[in-house]
C-alpha cells in the first residue's frame, strides 16, 4: 500500500526543494530585481482613508529631478500636482537609511519635538 505513495511523496519534495531554490536564487540574479528608468523615492505619505492615500514622491535626481503628489486608491493612482524641485529641497531630503523609515522618521520628529519647548495655552508646565 505504501509502496505506490512512495515515487508520489518523493516526487512532491523534490518539486518543493526546486521551487524553493529558485525562489532563493531568482533575488540573486543580475537584472532580475534592478530598476531601469529614474530614481523614484517616497517623500511622504498620507492616509486619507482605509484605502486611499496621498504620496509625494521625488522622480530624478540632481538638477532634472521632479516632485509628484499622487492620489492612491485601489486600482488608480491620480497626479494631483507635479513640480521641479529646487536644490535646497532635495538637500532637505534625508540621505541616510534611518529617517526614510516611518519608524525611523518618527524616532526623528519626537526628537526635534523633544528639543522645542512646548508652547500654547496647553503647554504643561
Amino acid at each position: 500500500m505504501y509502496q505506490n505513495a512512495l515515487p508520489a511523496v518523493v516526487l512532491l519534495i523534490v518539486m518543493i526543494g526546486i521551487a524553493w531554490m529558485l525562489q532563493r536564487y531568482r533575488r540573486h540574479l543580475p537584472g532580475a530585481a534592478s530598476q531601469s528608468g529614474p530614481r523614484l523615492q517616497v517623500m511622504n505619505s498620507l492616509s486619507l482613508g482605509p484605502q486611499q492615500r496621498v504620496v509625494t514622491v521625488q522622480v530624478g535626481e540632481g538638477a532634472d529631478s521632479l516632485c509628484l503628489v499622487l492620489g492612491v486608491a485601489p486600482g488608480s493612482i491620480t497626479a494631483l500636482h507635479s513640480q521641479p524641485m529646487t536644490e535646497a529641497d532635495t538637500a532637505a531630503l534625508p540621505t541616510s537609511g534611518s529617517a526614510t523609515t516611518p519608524a525611523g522618521a518618527f524616532a526623528a520628529r519626537l526628537a526635534q519635538l523633544v528639543q522645542s519647548k512646548p508652547q500654547g495655552p496647553h503647554a504643561p508646565r
